[in-house]
């Protein structure tokens, strides 16, 4: 024990005070919102030479002997930050990663964490790993080393290599991990993440709070069921791909926007309105969420794709 403990305290200060110092990103605590659950909540917005591309939610969970990396981040360097703040915590080794879904700025954070624990069991979707195996995990590290200015250079795209699909279990130690995931809602690629003991929630970015995405990949129905299959558990915490932990109200507010950007856009669609016209009637409509991040630079964009969903079904 007290050679772990030494081990531990040793890394540690490697961490901060040798090479990784200048190649992480800045700190961000790790906050402990459940049992055996820590997150980190990110900043909100898109990736930026300001939050040096880290805006996601990396959490862990501690289990007896071992600790389980949810989404580990948007690059090499905030893969570092977060091991940083694990090792604050405990000195238990990570056994595995799991990745919500295809999108970089939740699973390029991948090769810090194998770095750091050469053993450890990087999961995901199976659909999640053939796109990124195919071609988003280049797409991805161009995104984020553009919108840094060069910050998360020398990022490795690390793909998971075991798949986990709907109603599968996974067993740490004394904790059991259950997926649901839902076909077609925000990438196609996408799992949710119950801790069954802790009865919390990792949504990914089927839910978001206080922040939208974008939804290019996503389908306003499919988005809408993820949310109510969430509800239907019996988790109490949810874990939102960005914005703030909170309760069911985390779920059922960005389900509300998505219900009333779909329903508003078909009526107008109906009334022969065009994008343009409708906009500003939606947006009204929309008020209460006009705060959150990202709202003005996304709503249009989510009208048009709400009727491009309407007329795919037509």
């Amino acid at each position: 024990m007290y050679r772990a403990r030494l081990l531990s305290a040793l890394l540690l200060l490697l961490v901060s005070n040798g090479p990784w110092a200048a190649t992480a990103v800045r700190d961000y605590p790790a906050r402990q919102v459940s049992t055996h659950v820590w997150v980190i909540e990110g900043p909100l917005g898109y990736p930026s030479v300001e939050n040096q591309g880290f805006m996601n939610n990396p959490a862990f969970v501690v289990t007896d002997k071992r600790v389980v990396v949810i989404d580990p981040g948007s690059s090499t360097q905030a893969g570092r930050m977060l091991i940083k703040q694990i090792r604050k915590v405990t000195d238990k080794p990570v056994s595995h990663v799991l990745d919500t879904h295809v999108h970089g700025d939740h699973w390029l954070g991948n090769q810090a964490v194998r770095d750091a624990y050469p053993n450890a069991v990087f999961i995901a979707h199976p659909e999640m790993i053939r796109r990124a195996n195919d071609f988003a995990a280049d797409r991805w590290l161009k995104i984020m080393e553009e919108s840094t200015n060069g910050f998360t250079a020398g990022t490795i795209a690390l793909v998971p290599d075991t798949g986990i699909e709907d109603g599968g279990n996974l067993r740490v130690d004394d904790i059991q991990f259950r997926v649901h995931a839902p076909g077609l809602a925000h990438s196609g690629t996408d799992i949710m993440i119950e801790v069954v003991e802790d009865r919390l929630m990792f949504l990914g970015d089927n839910v978001t709070y206080k922040r939208f995405p974008r939804l290019t990949d996503a389908t306003f129905k499919g988005s809408i069921n993820a949310c109510d299959v969430a509800l239907k558990s019996k988790a109490r915490l949810y874990v939102p791909g960005h914005g703030p932990v909170g309760g069911k109200e985390v779920v059922e507010a960005y389900r509300d926007y998505l219900k009333k950007v779909y329903e508003l856009s078909v009526r107008y669609y109906e009334e022969d309105m065009e994008d343009f016209e409708m906009k500003p009637r939606i947006v009204e409509a929309l008020a209460p969420y006009s705060q959150w991040v990202n709202f003005e630079d996304e709503v249009g964009k989510h009208i048009g794709l709400a009727i491009l969903e309407y007329e795919a079904e037509m």
